[in-house]
């Protein structure tokens, strides 16, 4: 959102206009990429389609565009470059963006049942979702003893992340960039 170059605003309006697509409309042409590229039943299928979450991308664009150009300009002229711009004022001034945004992607991902469910057949490499789904079966018993039990637990690192960064959670949202 900072630098300036051609195709800037194309290109957020193509990230944030795929999150208007069904998760099912993308899904073939996802596999087919995971397929030809041999990712297919790897931690890296379960990863690399979750890398952009356009909220997240949306979040952080807002942020960074909400602090000013003088201070950038200020900071430039007491001898800063670009890279130290970035990493000694937007970084700090944004990072309850940056949690948010993790947070929230963190969220999507890890509650993410039908992706995985298409990527991954090894279980070997089977998300919380799909693991649970083993503890049903409808031809004979369901251990419901033992689903409910792991759902709980599943829900301890989702809960702890909250309680652990609420205050990142609420004043990136709340934040309009500019601390002081």
């Amino acid at each position: 959102s900072r630098l300036h170059f051609k195709g800037r605003a194309v290109l957020l309006m193509v990230i944030l206009g795929v999150s208007m697509f069904p998760t099912i409309a993308t899904l073939s042409p996802l596999y087919l990429i995971l397929k030809n590229m041999n990712l297919l039943n790897t931690y890296a299928a379960l990863i690399l389609p979750s890398i952009i979450v356009p909220l997240g991308t949306f979040i952080l664009t807002q942020s960074f565009k909400s602090v000013p150009d003088t201070v950038l300009d200020a900071a430039m002229l007491d001898g800063c470059s670009k890279i130290g711009v970035l990493f000694k004022i937007l970084v700090p001034v944004v990072q309850p963006s940056i949690v948010t945004a993790s947070i929230f992607a963190f969220y999507w991902i890890w509650q993410d049942f039908f992706q995985p469910l298409i990527f991954v057949s090894n279980p070997k490499n089977f998300t919380i979702p799909l693991a649970l789904k083993l503890y049903t079966d409808p031809n004979s018993y369901n251990n419901y003893g033992g689903l409910f039990a792991m759902s709980v637990i599943s829900l301890l690192p989702v809960i702890l992340i909250f309680i652990k960064f609420q205050k990142y959670l609420v004043e990136g949202i709340a934040t309009d960039g500019i601390k002081g």
